[in-house]
C-alpha cells in the first residue's frame, strides 16, 4: 500500500491510497457488500453507475457461506465477484458479537454460533487472518474485543487490553505469513477501542499505533452513544493516530456524520445506511431525506434530487419510484440503492474538492444551509 496526504484544510484531509487493485482518493465511503455483493446490485452496476474504488465484504458471512476456502478456489474475492477494484474485509468480530445470543469471549478468541444453522465456531486472531488471506482482500481488519455502550469501566479496560494483546498476536502472525510469500499484496489495519472514555481511547491508540500496521481504524462507536459523544471521541483519538497512515471510522454513518468526522481528520468510512435505507424507501438528497412511499410523490414528475447526476435522477421521476416501491417491485431496490450510493460517493468527492481548494469550512456551512 502506498499512502500520501494530498492536502489538509484544518483537520480535514484529502489523501490517496494505492492498493494492488485500485487508486483510492479520500475522503472515501465504502459501500457494504456483506456476502460479496452490494445488496440488489452487481459488479456491472457498481462500475457503471457508482464507480467505487473500494467496497467492503464481511469475513463472518463469507466464512459461513460459501466458505473462505471456496472463495479461494474461485480466484478469491475479485475473481469470484467480478468486482476488480479494492476490497476491505472486516474481522467478523462485530457480527459474532451482534448476531449471536450465545457469544463467549476468552483470552484466545470468540466462540459463537452461526445465525444460519446454529453450528459453533471459534475465531482467534490468527484464524480471522487466515480467512482473509483466503478471501484475498486488499485491506483486512484484525479481531478486536467490541463492546456495546454504555459499558462499565472495568469492561472497557478489559476490552482495550485484550484488543492490544490480540493486535500484537495478529501483526506478528500476518508479517510471518508475508515473509513466507503469502498475502504480500494485502494490508492490515488495527482497531482502536475504548468507548467514549478519553483515557482509555488514548491508551488504546497509543499502544496500537506503535505496532507495524498499515492503517488504523476507530471502532466501537455508533453503538448506542450520542452523536456529539462520537464526534468528541473521534476528535480526541485522532490526536494519537499517525499522520502518515489511513484513518478509518467503522460503521458510520449519516451524511452529517461523514461531514463532521471528515472535519475531524477521518479518511475512510463504511455503513449499511445508504443501502438499507434505500430498501426501506428512504432516499438521501442534497436537501435532506425523503420517504419515497409518501402519497405526495404519487404524481410528482420531478427527479429524487434535481441537483443529483445519478442515472436514476437523470431517468426516472419520483412518481415512478413511488409506484415501484408501493407495488413491491424488485426494480425499486436496485434504483433506490444506486441513487443513495451515488449520493454518498458524490458527497465524498465534494468534500475532497473542498479540501483541495481550502474551502472545507464553506462547504460544511453550505451543506447544513441546504438542509435547513
Amino acid at each position: 500500500m502506498e499512502f500520501q496526504i494530498d492536502k489538509k484544510d484544518g483537520n480535514a484531509r484529502a489523501c490517496t491510497i494505492q492498493t494492488a487493485h485500485s487508486t483510492i482518493q479520500t475522503p472515501v465511503f465504502m459501500p457494504v457488500g456483506t456476502v460479496g455483493a452490494v445488496k440488489s446490485l452487481d459488479a456491472s452496476d457498481l462500475q457503471s453507475f457508482i464507480q467505487p474504488q473500494i467496497i467492503l465484504a464481511n469475513t463472518y458471512h463469507m466464512y459461513l457461506r460459501p466458505g473462505d476456502q471456496t472463495v479461494a478456489k474461485m480466484g478469491k474475492l475479485h475473481s469470484f465477484t467480478r468486482f476488480p477494484k479494492s476490497f476491505l474485509t472486516d474481522s467478523g468480530g462485530f457480527q459474532a458479537f451482534s448476531l449471536s445470543d450465545n457469544v463467549k469471549i476468552d483470552e484466545g478468541g470468540i466462540t459463537f454460533r452461526s445465525h444460519i444453522d446454529g453450528s459453533k465456531h471459534y475465531f482467534t486472531p490468527q484464524k480471522v487472518i487466515d480467512i482473509q488471506l483466503n478471501l484475498g482482500s486488499d485491506i483486512m481488519m484484525i479481531l478486536d474485543d467490541l463492546i456495546a455502550l454504555p459499558a462499565e469501566q472495568k469492561r472497557i479496560k478489559e476490552s482495550i487490553e485484550r484488543t492490544t494483546r490480540w493486535a500484537e498476536a495478529s501483526i506478528a502472525y500476518f508479517r510471518a505469513k508475508q515473509a513466507e510469500g503469502i498475502g504480500t499484496e494485502q494490508n492490515i489495519f488495527a482497531i482502536i477501542q475504548g468507548g467514549t472514555d478519553r483515557a482509555f481511547r488514548e491508551k488504546s491508540a497509543t499502544e496500537l499505533c506503535q505496532l507495524d500496521y498499515d492503517g488504523f481504524a476507530i471502532g466501537g462507536l455508533s453503538v448506542g452513544e450520542a452523536n456529539q459523544d462520537m464526534y468528541d471521541t473521534v476528535a480526541w483519538v485522532t490526536r494519537f493516530m499517525p499522520d502518515g497512515k489511513p484513518r478509518y471510522l467503522m460503521g458510520v454513518g449519516t451524511p452529517e456524520d461523514l461531514v463532521e468526522n471528515v472535519a475531524r481528520g477521518v479518511d475512510m468510512f463504511d455503513c449499511v445506511m445508504p443501502t438499507r435505507n434505500a430498501r426501506n424507501g428512504t432516499l438521501f438528497t442534497s436537501f435532506g431525506k425523503i420517504n419515497i412511499k409518501a402519497a405526495r410523490f404519487k404524481e410528482d414528475e420531478a427527479p429524487i434530487d434535481p441537483k443529483c447526476g445519478c442515472m436514476v435522477c437523470q431517468t426516472y421521476s419520483r412518481a415512478y419510484l413511488c409506484h415501484l416501491y408501493r407495488a413491491k417491485e424488485l426494480t425499486y431496490f436496485r434504483l433506490g440503492t444506486i441513487h443513495n450510493l451515488y449520493y454518498y460517493l458524490n458527497l465524498m468527492k465534494q468534500m475532497r474538492e473542498a479540501i483541495l481548494e481550502s474551502r472545507f469550512d464553506q462547504f460544511k456551512e453550505a451543506f447544513y444551509e441546504a438542509r435547513s
